[in-house]
């Protein structure tokens, strides 16, 4: 279903990722996952889904998630005191915007779709500011606005979720790993529906993703700073997706998102939190095959 894991480079840091085997001839779309997690994070069946609707789907571990190189430690060890640290990045919000021209590059792809999931939204912001041409439609999911940090971002951040989040301790181990996805997955979901707990131990078992409680990458990755032009000059044709329910990331940024970035469309899912679950998986593949649509009738990005 999935190709071999394959790496890009960005200078010293080697990014890991796939592609879905179905497809592979559609429009590109690159898919960007969230803080601290793995690309095995974002449903296969979305992916199937996404493929079965003209899109040749490919994913890929942020630096200092799953596959690919997780950098040396850092002062900071938990990613709320990562929030409140001034100069203690040990890489920059536009060097993580650059991995995903790196991934595409390695894809072969000159443009692509780019749909981006909590931080990852944030990544994608980023790279529709930083390298226009290569984007042909940006989907922010779940995201702040790109060019927030620090203590800017607690604003759409609820912070006694982060605050569990933070106090998870798991040991560094298989099973401690599919214990840790379990209560995120608990964490995150919306409490407007019953939480599956069978299926979410048989997802965390099929992939124990260690970097769900490595505090330390997640807060170099928390830690990195943009230094760029603010997301209101975003020129590419944009969707911002967000759940109702959302118990980590308020609504609000998604509505602070779409009111900044010209001619975007915001669509909030109901009884949808911090996931994506199966009952939302027709609403985004809609939403993004008329984004697509819509995107072939503009005039291409400069540089494109």
């Amino acid at each position: 279903m999935w190709s071999p894991v394959r790496h890009a480079e960005n200078g010293a840091v080697r990014l890991a990722f796939d592609s879905l085997t179905e497809g592979a001839d559609g429009e590109p779309l690159l898919l960007a996952t969230g803080l601290g997690v793995n690309r095995l994070w974002i449903p296969d069946g979305l992916c199937r889904m996404l493929a079965a609707q003209g899109f040749a789907v490919a994913r890929y571990d942020q630096r200092d998630g799953g596959e690919s190189t997780h950098l040396p430690p850092t002062p900071t060890r938990n990613p709320i005191s990562a929030l409140f640290a001034k100069r203690e990045e040990a890489y920059t919000a536009e060097d993580m915007a650059d991995d995903a021209v790196a991934v595409m590059n390695a894809l072969g792809w000159r443009s692509a779709h780019l749909l981006g999931a909590s931080l990852g939204g944030a990544v994608a912001q980023r790279v529709a500011l930083r390298h226009p041409g290569r984007v042909r439609t940006l989907t922010s999911v779940a995201a702040v606005p790109g060019d927030t940090s620090g203590l800017r971002t607690m604003r759409y951040i609820r912070m006694r979720t982060l605050a569990k989040f933070a106090r998870l301790s798991f040991p560094d181990t298989p099973d401690g790993a599919v214990a840790a996805g379990l209560a995120v997955s608990r964490l995150l979901a919306s409490p407007n529906r019953p939480f599956d707990e069978p299926a979410a131990r048989e997802a965390a078992e099929r992939n124990a993703d260690r970097g769900m409680h490595d505090q330390q990458a997640q807060s170099r990755q928390i830690g990195a700073h943009w230094h760029g032009p603010p997301i209101s000059a975003i020129t590419r044709p944009t969707l911002v997706l967000h759940g109702e329910d959302d118990p980590l990331i308020k609504p609000s940024a998604g509505r602070a998102i779409a009111s900044r970035i010209h001619n975007s469309r915001l669509v909030l899912l109901p009884r949808v939190g911090h996931e994506f679950p199966e009952c939302a998986w027709d609403s985004v593949v809609i939403e993004l095959r008329r984004l697509a649509t819509v995107s072939r009738q503009l005039p291409p990005a400069p540089g494109s």
